[in-house]
């Protein structure tokens, strides 16, 4: 009997968390956080229980949750870092790409794509590796159920991953707790759509009242959270709709949430996105 346990690791950027599984034999890390400064400490987290680091699982291109692994790969050379299909490995290339061309990788020069003109940088292409199969079995025994077959929601790809171990659902960014959600660029009316509809299958499929969700941002919590996500997903677009302007659509989300985490970035960035789009900008 493999006796698979989770840790919670959460980053001070983005209030973003890193699941570190143990079968008291090796470690599987699930996304490493927004930051190189993060990741520092998670990995001094992840020594601190002397096994062996054998993959890093990144599950959808956004950043707070892969611009750890330059660092952890530097810390941990052996370590494979994966993703559950090829489309989120193109997502994270993308992505990265593109906050190189703007200059947002001007405080993280380890992360900036590698080419002819930057031989330094990071070779995405060849460090990230797309896992064979919808299951991972950590060295040692213990066994992870990855789903990536969902419609665009919070990212165009998602991965989530069920322990049947521990009845845990680590469900990504479908869900936060008590953050704020990441409604803002790339997250249009068809996203929120799919969103939801993927909330609501969730609700189907797990039943069980003990389940423990795991979210992407925030704590633990039960299938609840479920409900709850899609709570604040529905008040959003009611507020939206109901506001002049973001000042006003801001202030409403934050009387509504107001000890939620992130109204400075995530909630901003998801208001400015959709008012945006509503004012036709």
């Amino acid at each position: 009997m493999n006796n698979l346990t989770v840790d919670v690791f959460k980053g001070k950027e983005a209030s973003v968390n890193s699941y570190i599984f143990s079968n008291g034999k090796s470690i599987l890390v699930m996304d490493v956080l927004r930051s190189t400064e993060d990741a520092k400490e998670l990995a001094e987290f992840i020594k601190s229980k002397a096994l062996p680091l054998t993959h890093i699982l990144i599950t959808h291109g956004h950043p707070d949750h892969y611009m750890g692994m330059d660092y952890l790969k530097s810390v941990f050379p052996e370590v494979k870092i994966v993703v559950s299909n090829e489309e989120t490995k193109q997502d994270i290339i993308s992505f990265s790409t593109w906050m190189d061309g703007i200059g947002w990788l001007e405080g993280e020069p380890n992360l900036k794509p590698k080419s002819d003109k930057n031989p330094e940088g990071f070779d995405y292409e060849n460090q990230i590796k797309v896992l064979e199969g919808n299951t991972f079995t950590l060295d040692g025994g213990g066994t992870l159920e990855i789903k990536n077959d969902y419609q665009a929601a919070e990212a165009e790809h998602l991965t989530t991953v069920f322990s049947k171990d521990m009845n845990a659902l680590f469900t990504s960014d479908f869900c936060y707790n008590g953050v704020h959600l990441w409604l803002g660029q790339g997250v249009g009316a068809t996203h929120i759509a799919n969103w939801k509809t993927q909330l609501n299958r969730f609700k189907k499929q797990y039943t069980n009242a003990n389940l423990r969700v795991y979210p992407g941002h925030g704590s633990e919590s039960g299938i609840e959270l479920f409900d709850t996500v899609l709570k604040y997903i529905e008040d959003f677009e009611r507020t939206i709709v109901a506001s002049s302007n973001r000042e006003e659509a801001r202030k409403e989300m934050e009387s509504l949430y107001p000890n939620w985490e992130q109204a400075g970035f995530l909630l901003m960035h998801s208001v400015d996105n959709h008012m945006g789009l509503k004012e036709g900008k």
